[in-house]
C-alpha cells in the first residue's frame, strides 16, 4: 500500500490543492501531528477519516504502530500547517515505510519558507534552509556561527518569544547584512519587513510579535555593509578570501604568481 505526504495550508485555507483534497478523501486513514488541530481543517473540507496522532516525543513508538496499518491500507501524513517533515515530525515514519517497501508519494504544496524567500528581495537561486535554531543563548550563537561564512541566502524559522534574541545574535555574528522578516504568511495580518541587521531593534518595535516568523538573511559576500575586514597579515588575507569567496590558499597563490 502507500503513504502519502500531504501539505496543508499554513494559514489561508484556500491554499490547499485539489490533489491534496482528493488524496485526503481517498486514503483509509490520516496521520496528524495534532488531531484536534487537524480536525478543524478536515471538518472544513467535509472529510471524515480515522485519525492517528504522530508527534515528536512519541515518533518511534507511533511509527511502529502506523507501519502495521500501512500493510494493507493507504495513509496520509499531514502536519499542523505546511509540508510534513519541514521542521515537523515525519522522518522516522518515512524511513520505516521505505524499509518495509511501502510506496511513498509526496505531494507538492504550501510551506512557509518559499513565499518568505521569494518576496525577500535576496538571491533565491541557491539558498540554505536552517529551520528553527536552539533556544539557549550559547547554543544559538554556536548554531549561527556555522553559517557565518556561507555565501548563499540563509532561511530560518523562529518563534515570537525568541525573535528578538535571534536578531541580536545574528547581528553580532553576521554583521550588517541585508535581511527580511515575514510573519503570519497567507493570513490577514501578513507582513514582511526588509532592511539590514543593524536596524533589528527598530524592526522588532515595528512588527507585532504574533505567529511564527521566517527570517531570510543575506549570505556572506565578503564585504558586509559597513564592515571593513582587518587584513594585518598574510594569514588574514588567506582567511578573508577563503571565507568570503571560497578561494583556497593554493589557488590564491597561483593567482598572485601570475601577476608578477
Amino acid at each position: 500500500m502507500a503513504l502519502y505526504i500531504v501539505p496543508v495550508p499554513i494559514g489561508n485555507l484556500k491554499d490547499i490543492t485539489l490533489r491534496a483534497i482528493d488524496t485526503l478523501r481517498s486514503v483509509d486513514f490520516i496521520i496528524a501531528e495534532d488531531t484536534r488541530y487537524s480536525l478543524k481543517l478536515l471538518n472544513n473540507l467535509g472529510i471524515k477519516k480515522k485519525l492517528y496522532s504522530y508527534y515528536k516525543p512519541k515518533e518511534e513508538e507511533k511509527a511502529k504502530t502506523i507501519i502495521k496499518y500501512l500493510a494493507d491500507k493507504n495513509g496520509a501524513l499531514i502536519t499542523d500547517s505546511g509540508t510534513p517533515l519541514i521542521s515537523d515530525p515525519g522522518l522516522i515514519l518515512i524511513r520505516k515505510a521505505i524499509d518495509d517497501g511501502i510506496d511513498i508519494i509526496s505531494l507538492p504544496g504550501p510551506t512557509a519558507f518559499v513565499p518568505a524567500l521569494t518576496n525577500s528581495g535576496l538571491p533565491s537561486d541557491t539558498f540554505l534552509f536552517a529551520g528553527f535554531s536552539p533556544k539557549k543563548g550559547g547554543k544559538l550563537r554556536t548554531h549561527l556561527e556555522q553559517y557565518s561564512s556561507i555565501k548563499h541566502t540563509i532561511v530560518f524559522y523562529e518563534s515570537p518569544r525568541r525573535v528578538q534574541k535571534f536578531l541580536e545574535a545574528a547581528y553580532e555574528i553576521f554583521g550588517n547584512r541585508r535581511f527580511s522578516i515575514s510573519k503570519e504568511l497567507t493570513k490577514k495580518n501578513e507582513k514582511t519587513i526588509r532592511g539590514t541587521l543593524e536596524d533589528h531593534k527598530e524592526v522588532i518595535e515595528e512588527i507585532i510579535a504574533l505567529g511564527e516568523f521566517v527570517i531570510v538573511i543575506e549570505g556572506n559576500r565578503g564585504d558586509e555593509i559597513g564592515d571593513k575586514p582587518e587584513l594585518n597579515s598574510v594569514e588574514d588575507i588567506f582567511d578573508y578570501f577563503k571565507s568570503g569567496y571560497g578561494i583556497s590558499r593554493n589557488d590564491l597563490k597561483k593567482v598572485l604568481m601570475t601577476r608578477k
